[in-house]
C-alpha cells in the first residue's frame, strides 16, 4: 500500500496574504514537518491559480477578493512548503478541486493500492473539494484529513467541514 500526502494550497495569499488569516500561519510549521516526514515522491501539492480576469469569472463576482493570480508572489507556494515539494507534484488548480489531481492519483491507485491524506488550506473549501472528489473517484481506498494540518476560513467551518467530510467516510484526526 502506497501512502501519499496531498498538501492543498499552502499559499502565500491564504497564509499571510489578501485572504490570509492566524489560523494558516498557525499551520505552516505543522504541515512542514509532516512534510519531512514522507518521501518527496509520496507528496503531491496544489496551488490555487487565477487569471487577470479572476474578478469577472463566476468564482470572482462571488468572492471579490483578488488572490493566486498566476505568477504574483501570493499564488507562490509558502517558501518551507515550496523547499519540500518535488516540482513534476505541484499541480495547479483552476477551482476548487482539482480533476488533474483526481485523475492522476486515480491512475496511480490502479498500479499499486494508494492511502491519501490531505492538509492544507483552506478545509471548508478546497481541502474539501479535493476530499469529496477523490473520494468519489476512488470510494475504496482509506482517505483521511490530518485537521490540526488544516485551516479553515473561520475555526467554526473549519469544524464543520471536518464534520461533513467525516460523514462521507472521509477519516479526519
Amino acid at each position: 500500500m502506497r501512502k501519499i500526502l496531498v498538501v492543498v494550497d499552502m499559499q502565500n495569499d491564504f497564509i499571510d496574504g489578501s485572504l490570509g488569516t492566524t489560523e494558516a500561519q498557525a499551520i505552516v510549521d505543522p504541515v512542514t514537518e509532516k512534510m519531512k516526514s514522507w518521501e518527496k515522491s509520496d507528496i503531491y501539492v496544489t496551488r490555487d491559480t487565477h487569471g487577470e480576469d479572476y474578478l469577472e469569472t463566476a468564482e470572482g463576482k462571488k468572492l471579490p477578493v483578488v488572490h493566486c493570480v498566476k505568477g504574483t508572489e501570493g499564488w507562490q507556494l509558502h517558501p518551507q512548503i515550496e523547499a519540500l515539494a518535488e516540482p513534476s507534484h505541484i499541480i495547479d488548480k483552476p477551482s476548487f478541486g482539482s480533476l488533474e489531481l483526481m485523475e492522476l492519483l486515480k491512475q496511480e491507485n490502479e498500479k499499486e493500492p494508494l492511502e491519501l491524506e490531505l492538509v492544507g488550506l483552506c478545509t471548508d473549501i478546497c481541502v474539501v473539494s479535493n476530499a469529496l472528489l477523490l473520494k468519489a473517484a476512488m470510494p475504496e481506498i482509506t482517505i483521511r484529513v490530518d485537521g490540526s494540518c488544516c485551516a479553515g476560513v473561520t475555526p467554526r467551518s473549519h469544524e464543520a467541514a471536518l464534520l461533513t467530510m467525516g460523514m462521507c467516510q472521509i477519516e479526519t484526526e
